[in-house]
């Protein structure tokens, strides 16, 4: 029997507009695209795309995907089925802290650090909606207490 991988490679978003989320993106990862380009179609797979790609500092793959059907007014909504968040995974509270203070650097409005039994995060938005979150799960030793 096949064991299931134990780790995510990538996650690809669909965008409306990606001269607005490639700068946003770029900003908020503090890193340049390491793949920018247009995906030709692959019959019986996709139709193609252009995707732009960002390697984070873990070397799990984020991409941003435009595809010429997307409705350029449409939004991103947790409610219907697919996508609820993307948890970005935290050391601790003190990087969830400093992420805080990057995003405040940044101008991006988030709803401040919430915690839970699990852990605290902090969420906040794309361009497009899309709900994003860092995430800091609690210690054992915190879990405990």
């Amino acid at each position: 029997m096949t064991t299931f991988p134990a780790a995510v490679h990538h996650v690809a978003l669909t965008v409306t507009d990606l001269a607005v989320s490639r700068p946003w993106y770029r900003r908020l990862l503090g890193t340049e695209p390491v793949i920018d380009e247009d995906v030709p179609a692959l019959p019986g797979h996709h139709k193609g795309f252009h995707h732009t790609v960002f390697v984070l500092p873990s070397g799990d793959v984020l991409a941003l995907h435009t595809h010429a059907a997307t409705d350029g007014s449409d939004r991103f909504d947790e409610y219907r089925p697919g996508l609820d968040h993307i948890g970005f995974r935290c050391r601790d509270r003190d990087e969830l802290d400093q992420l805080e203070a990057h995003l405040d650097g940044l101008g991006l409005p988030h709803g401040g650090i919430a915690e839970d039994g699990l852990g605290a995060g902090l969420s906040f938005r794309d361009p497009d909606d899309i709900a994003l979150e860092f995430w800091a799960p609690r210690t054992p030793e915190e879990a405990a207490r």
